[in-house]
């Protein structure tokens, strides 16, 4: 992946992940320059950022974090340790925190 074909899919993971997120009760979302943070109703923010020079997405939740690059196959972004999909982990770690189940952002 060239650094354009990066910085077209960080933003589309961005904008996905802010449009689902903006969808969601109970949480406030700010997105710019390659941040989208998820702040809580007792404070806590989550963020979900771009690392150009990994090209990599990261996504900080509480003490964890993830990092995940793209995966050209699958056309999605996957974690570099064991492989899950950072929607699927956006969805669970932020329905855990809502107390609900909530699918993966469309």
């Amino acid at each position: 992946m060239d650094e354009q074909e990066y910085q077209r899919a960080a933003e589309a993971c961005l904008e996905r992940a802010a449009r689902w997120l903006d969808g969601l009760e109970d949480v406030d979302v700010t997105k710019g320059d390659g941040i989208v943070t998820v702040e809580f109703e007792d404070g806590e923010r989550f963020i979900l950022n771009r690392q150009s020079a990994a090209r990599q997405m990261w996504f900080a939740a509480g003490a964890r974090a993830w990092h995940y690059r793209w995966d050209d196959a699958g056309g999605t972004w996957v974690d570099d340790r064991d492989g899950h999909d950072l929607y699927d982990r956006l969805a669970g770690v932020v329905g855990e925190k809502l107390g609900v189940r909530l699918s993966r952002p469309a």
